[in-house]
């Protein structure tokens, strides 16, 4: 992978919502972009003032993102994709051919570039698939490409590597692996919130409850991805014969833990396959 001096990168949003801060404000705060050099638009000023405040260019006007910038990540709500592009080419005041990135769900590349033909001629584009954890610089994305250069690939797999793990997979991966990376974070607030719900059950004050729960789970994550063992072998380990985490794990067993979070996971990649039959 190259190295990239991204001071003078000049991104775009489209879209100023959850993911765009996610991606954008990781990467402002970890001081990989300069806030000058991000542009993001969005529909009303209420969006925008989050972007304001931390020193970036908000705009009302879709077009003047694509005006000032070589990369634009296209962030808005999936069904919302032509009214922006509408947008974008009612108020621009050039034709050049930036880099397009999409996090938007369910739309495929081929479908993203028929629509983007109406903008550049010949689209560059990478597909995207991101997760809000990226805001605190441990997110998770997976892409796939098209039309692009080695150069394209390369730089948005560097700047997104700043705010977590950026992995290249086959498209027919994408919304299988999204149910698991980009609902994934859903699923283990709800996990945070049901720890800290038991030890205050149990009389453990809420913030203190919450906390460790919270920092059990970073510390399992770390576990299995540092020592490079199977979580079922980490979870044997804690297991004592007789004891009280056998006994939870029996409990939890019982209330078919497991098996809803892989219900969970299939239900989201199932949802992320109508969205994308819907767009073809």
């Amino acid at each position: 992978m190259a190295k990239y001096n991204f001071e003078s990168t000049k991104i775009g949003f489209i879209g100023g919502g959850n993911m765009a801060s996610a991606i954008g404000a990781g990467l402002i705060r970890k001081g990989i972009l300069k806030a000058n050099n991000v542009w993001v638009s969005a529909r009303t000023n209420r969006t925008l003032g989050f972007w304001s405040d931390l020193g970036a260019h908000a705009t009302l006007k879709n077009g003047e993102v694509f005006d000032n910038c070589d990369v634009i990540f296209l962030a808005m709500k999936p069904h919302m994709l032509e009214d922006a592009l509408d947008s974008l080419n009612a108020t621009r005041s050039h034709k050049h051919s930036p880099l397009f990135v999409s996090v938007l769900v369910g739309i495929p590349l081929d479908s993203l570039a028929y629509k983007l033909r109406h903008i550049v001629e010949h689209p560059r584009i990478i597909r995207c698939m991101p997760n809000t954890p990226m805001m605190v610089g441990e997110g998770i994305t997976v892409y796939c490409s098209l039309n692009t250069t080695n150069g394209d690939v390369d730089m948005i797999e560097t700047l997104l590597s700043y705010i977590g793990v950026a992995e290249s997979i086959p498209e027919s991966l994408m919304n299988a692996v999204g149910g698991l990376s980009g609902s994934g974070p859903a699923y283990a607030y709800l996990v945070i919130e049901a720890l800290a719900d038991g030890a205050v059950k149990m009389g453990v004050p809420r913030p203190m409850a919450t906390k460790f729960a919270a920092q059990v789970l970073v510390g399992a994550g770390k576990m299995v991805l540092e020592t490079g063992r199977h979580p079922g072998q980490l979870k044997d380990e804690v297991c004592s014969p007789g004891g009280t985490t056998i006994t939870g794990i029996h409990a939890m067993e019982c209330g078919q833990v497991r098996a809803s979070m892989m219900n969970a996971v299939e239900a989201a990649v199932k949802k992320s396959n109508e969205l994308s039959s819907k767009t073809k």
